[in-house]
């Protein structure tokens, strides 16, 4: 059974947003995230990490500073997003000011 889970991320310098917990046992079958501001275009990094309260972690991109214009989609499908080790958690950081809707199904 799929399970959608849904963010509604507004960027600040150096916020992150963990979009699936290490340790969830699930894997990503499809990601969709949405520039939903008015005027500008969206910089999105998604990446895993392990321990990253620990601040010695390892972190490893999945898709780095990519642009989303205005009124645009990106959609990363399985074949698109990595086997992700459970130990690993899956997070977003969006630029300052921007703003991205973000639905994932596990």
């Amino acid at each position: 059974m799929a399970i959608n889970r849904f963010f509604n991320i507004t960027g600040s310098t150096g916020v992150t947003t963990e979009l699936m917990a290490p340790l969830s046992n699930s894997s990503i079958k499809s990601m969709l995230l949405a520039n939903i501001h008015a005027s500008a275009n969206a910089t999105v990094t998604i990446f895993i990490e392990d321990q990253p309260a620990t601040g010695t972690s390892n972190r490893f991109n999945i898709i780095t500073a990519i642009t989303i214009p205005t009124g645009s989609s990106l959609v990363l499908e399985e074949l698109d997003i990595p086997s992700i080790p459970s130990k690993f958690g899956v997070y977003i950081t969006v630029a300052a000011s921007d703003t991205v809707d973000v639905i994932v199904n596990v």
